[in-house]
């Protein structure tokens, strides 16, 4: 048995630090084994109302919680932390090797600036600027509609399904029912709008995203469950399904996309772009930031620290400003003006 935990826990860490080739993994695993996996767990996620992975944390909780305070109360304390270490350890090991089977392993993919007719030399202050631009035109174009519009899940689920389709996938993700999760006042305190579970494959979103918050964040979200783990390609995935929805989803992802590439911009440049919005927009990015503003800024800070050592810990250099990367991608494939993406022919 010691044996036994001993192998376990150093195939976690040789998994952990050894790189893997990104092609193999992308053709062999991201392409095929997982999307087996997703359309396996996600539909059966999708049966219940319920976060699978609050009941986990529950019973893992509760379990640990119970077998701690026997052996606490059989040999005292320090006795108890020393005895419970090995399985602590041999349990984070098989955790982690979970992670990587279900979905961990899509940070290690081909990179899907490698996948698409991608110049880093298209990625410059006057492309980020024209996207910004282009981007106020269409939420100008877009508001009146979206507003009048609901949102319409058939409608999410077709566009996330094309999207896959343009980016080269011919076996397709499930989509996931949005849940809520009793960690709901953390996502409020911590300002985050959505978690995708890697063990069970099932998405939570923060109940308090606005109606034209809420097709970005959802797509968002099942573009990780589509595979595509690093934030700004999540982030592409989701401004694509999104111009591929209806009004109010074409809107939602434009929006997103307008507060990334103004992000980006000067100070006298940003504003520049940002007195070209209609009024309802700016009502609009006045609500976000509102709401923003309701968080708990050492509570969204600490989130934000830690999961940006998470994001470093597997392999995303930008750690949590991957996020605004989409940009880089947007602009870099030559799509600031909204055009279709293009594959490359060798990938």
């Amino acid at each position: 048995m010691r044996l036994l935990r001993a192998a376990l826990v150093l195939l976690a860490l040789v998994l952990a630090i050894v790189p893997l080739p990104a092609r193999a993994i992308e053709a062999w695993y991201s392409e095929r084994l997982y999307l087996t996996i997703q359309n396996t767990l996600t539909p059966l996620s999708n049966r219940t109302s319920i976060s699978l992975l609050d009941v986990a944390g529950a019973v893992l909780l509760a379990g640990f919680g119970t077998i701690f305070v026997r052996k606490a109360r059989a040999s005292g304390f320090v006795r108890a932390v020393w005895r419970v270490t090995p399985a602590v350890l041999t349990f984070a090991a098989a955790i982690y090797l979970a992670f990587l089977a279900l979905w961990g392993l899509n940070y290690r993919r081909q990179p899907l600036d490698e996948k698409l007719e991608f110049d880093r030399g298209r990625v410059t202050p006057e492309t980020v600027r024209r996207l910004a631009e282009y981007s106020v035109r269409m939420v100008n174009a877009t508001y009146a509609r979206a507003h009048a519009a609901d949102e319409n899940v058939t409608s999410m689920e077709e566009a996330f399904a094309s999207a896959q389709r343009m980016l080269g996938s011919s076996a397709l993700a499930v989509p996931g029912v949005p849940k809520r999760s009793v960690l709901q006042w953390y996502f409020r305190m911590a300002a985050i709008d959505g978690m995708t579970d890697p063990f069970f494959l099932e998405i939570t979103i923060n109940p308090d995203t606005l109606p034209f918050e809420r097709p970005f964040v959802t797509l968002h979200e099942w573009a990780h469950l589509a595979g595509y783990a690093h934030e700004a390609e999540a982030n592409f995935v989701a401004w694509l399904a999104c111009t591929q929805g209806n009004d109010l989803a074409r809107y939602s992802g434009w929006l997103a996309i307008y507060e990334h590439a103004s992000a980006s911009l000067p100070r006298a440049e940003r504003l520049a772009v940002r007195s070209a919005l209609d009024p309802g927009v700016v009502q609009d990015l006045q609500a976000s930031a509102a709401r923003y503003a309701r968080s708990t800024p050492v509570v969204r800070d600490t989130a934000r620290d830690v999961y940006d050592r998470y994001l470093r810990a597997n392999r995303v250099e930008e750690g949590i400003a991957a996020y605004s990367a989409v940009t880089r991608l947007i602009v870099g494939a030559g799509l600031e003006a909204g055009e279709s993406p293009r594959l490359r022919s060798n990938r």
